[in-house]
Order: structure tokens, then sequence, then C-alpha cells
């Protein structure tokens, strides 16, 4: 593992949110982001779906394999103040493109697109409205965490509570706030 010292978040970018009127006629919030990885999208692919390589990067452990469809996977919050298991089927896996799933309820969709050399990597997931720019900040250190490691040069996963203490993650939620217009959450 690297040093985590040497590890700093660049400025926000590649997020937006969306409105939309949910069928219930409450407003949905989804928050799109988009990272370029210089990595294959098979190996991309992998990294979504082998639970192994969540456990390096991703806010939640799987139980199984997320690349098939009809799977059903335990998907474990990690660092929450409670312990949280979502139980989820995976919805679509057209590998190594396409990946949906639910997560404590939230919509995950995640789309992989060759580009130049690497993937063009978006995930759409639904979120609550005062927790928008949280979340772009944590998925922000998540994909930079996934993108060291596919690099080979891992610095274990930063999320939850431990991510809110890290350099940059308060910077991050800030610029993304703004970027969206809307007050910062306090950690």
């Amino acid at each position: 593992m690297t040093d985590r010292a040497q590890y700093a978040p660049g400025p926000a970018s590649g997020a937006q949110v969306r409105k939309d009127r949910g069928q219930n006629g409450k407003d949905k919030w989804t928050l799109i982001l988009v990272r370029e990885l210089r990595h294959s999208p098979e190996k991309v692919w992998q990294a979504l779906t082998d639970p192994a390589h969540l456990r390096e990067w991703a806010p939640f452990d799987a139980d199984r394999n997320l690349g098939a469809v009809g799977a059903t996977v335990k998907l474990t919050t990690v660092g929450a103040p409670a312990l949280h298991v979502t139980e989820t089927t995976v919805t679509r896996a057209d590998a190594p493109k396409a990946l949906e799933y639910k997560w404590g309820g939230f919509d995950m969709r995640w789309e992989l697109e060759s580009f130049g050399v690497g993937t063009r990597l978006t995930l759409w997931t639904n979120i609550g409205h005062r927790f928008i720019s949280m979340g772009a900040a944590g998925w922000h250190i998540c994909f930079d965490v996934l993108d060291r490691l596919l690099s080979g040069t891992p610095t274990g996963r930063i999320v939850g509570p431990e991510a809110m203490k890290f350099a940059g993650w308060q910077r991050l939620n800030a610029e993304y706030a703004k970027q969206f217009g809307i007050e910062k959450m306090q950690s």
C-alpha cells in the first residue's frame, strides 16, 4: 500500500445532479458521476463486480460477485456508525458495459464505455437531496482510490466517517455544493 499522505484529491469535476418527479409524486434526485480511467473496460468491470476488488475501494463489501443478472448479493456498508446490510439482486450485468442493482434502497447504474485506451465510467445513483455534495465528494475519493488500485499503486479504501476526516474531503464537499448550487452539509 502506498503512503496515503501522498494522495490529495483533485478539484470537484465530472459530476451533475438531476431532479425528476418520482412515481410517488415526490422529487427524486440522481447524482451522476463520470470518470475517465486509464484502464480497459474489462479491468474496470472486474473492479466493479469482484468482491476482492470492491473491498479495496468501494463503500461496501459484497459477499458474492455482482457480474451476473439474477445474482443475489449482500452488500455491507463499510464505515457506517451502525452495520447496514442490503440484500440486492443484480438486474443488469452486460459485461463489460453496464451493471445495475440497488444498494440501501438506492438505484446504482454503472456504464463503462471504451474511451481512447481506457474507460469512461459513469455512475447514476439516486440520493437524498441533503446528501448530494457529500455523496459526490465520497464517490470522488472512491474513484480516485479505484484508479490507483487499477494502476498498481493502492492506497486502501477511504470511505464513510474516515473519508470525511480525510484531507481534501471538506474541500470537495464545499466545491460540489457550490457547483450544484446547494448548501454544503456539515460533517
